[in-house]
């Protein structure tokens, strides 16, 4: 079963990306369909995001396919040639921050939320510097090891999220070398308590690590925010680089906060790209209740 289930991923990773894209979105819709969860997760999300922002900057069915797309892009992230991933960025908005960063000899923690295709634009930070990329295992075992052969081409390697992995993140840049994290992940129990705290995101509170501040304060990194942006009709992809809005607060209650206003302030770029079906306000296993509520939060799945 594993070998069939290979041997179609990277069927679709041969795709052209207007027929990959295609297939994707019929696959968003089909887990809209077969999964109340993700039905009830995804609406609840876009409307604390559209109380939030008091706009109707994305809908529903955007979204719905936008997240299929990303699924399926996927196995060209991960299967495709090398040449063929580093082709599919027609345009970088933002260069010029990595180059002055590198020009002062500092290294960077590039930091991407379920923005666009986030593997695609890891893959094109690697085709021009070198980079250590944080990671979780999927829940699929079986995508593990074409996850990994396909992140770790070029100039790319990569850490697992656990205390081992953050010891590399440290030493790498501590030697000026470069990494990759996500923000937007609920921080996993380490040790048996959630190593994070709340802070408000689209003005609901949400779980958010501690660890990107931490590392930034202590290598002095610079630190960029960046998402590639999915063109349509499958012409390719977009790199969008903008750095911190200010240093972090040493008060990681606040450096928590500025964190998800990054966030937020790409997703506004290009809300119907987000990942809204992900459980972003879920209640991690060790973690405090969040502020301002009763018990009634949703339990970590």
């Amino acid at each position: 079963m594993a070998a069939l289930r290979i041997f179609f991923f990277r069927a679709v990773g041969a795709l052209p990306l207007r027929i990959n894209h295609a297939l994707g979105a019929c696959l968003g819709w089909l887990a809209w369909c077969l999964s109340p969860r993700y039905r009830r997760i995804t609406r609840e999300n876009i409307a604390q995001f559209l109380t939030a922002t008091g706009g109707t900057q994305t809908t529903l069915n955007a979204v719905v396919a936008a997240q299929g797309r990303g699924v399926s892009e996927l196995a060209i992230a991960w299967t495709a040639p090398i040449e063929t991933l580093y082709s599919l960025v027609r345009e970088c908005d933002g260069w010029e921050h990595v180059a002055a960063a590198k020009s002062a000899g500092q290294a960077i923690i590039f930091v991407t939320p379920h923005l666009g295709c986030y593997d695609i634009g890891g893959r094109y930070l690697e085709s021009r510097i070198p980079v250590v990329a944080l990671y979780q295992s999927p829940k699929q075992a079986w995508l593990e090891p074409l996850m990994q052969a396909g992140r770790v081409r070029g100039g790319g390697s990569t850490a697992k999220a656990d205390a081992s992995g953050v010891r590399i993140l440290l030493k790498t840049l501590k030697h000026g070398g470069n990494i990759v994290m996500l923000p937007d992940q609920v921080p996993a129990p380490q040790g048996g308590k959630a190593d994070g705290v709340w802070a408000n995101f689209f003005a609901r509170p949400a779980y958010t690590m501690t660890l990107l501040p931490r590392l930034a304060e202590t290598t002095q990194a610079t630190v960029l925010f960046f998402f590639a942006e999915r063109l349509s009709q499958g012409r390719g992809y977009k790199m969008h680089i903008l750095p911190l809005t200010e240093p972090f607060s040493t008060d990681k209650n606040i450096a928590a906060r500025q964190t998800n206003a990054m966030v937020e302030k790409l997703i506004l770029m290009c809300p119907q790209q987000y990942l809204w079906g992900y459980n972003r306000y879920k209640h991690p296993a060790g973690a405090p209740l969040p502020p301002a509520t009763s018990g009634d939060v949703t339990q970590a799945m």
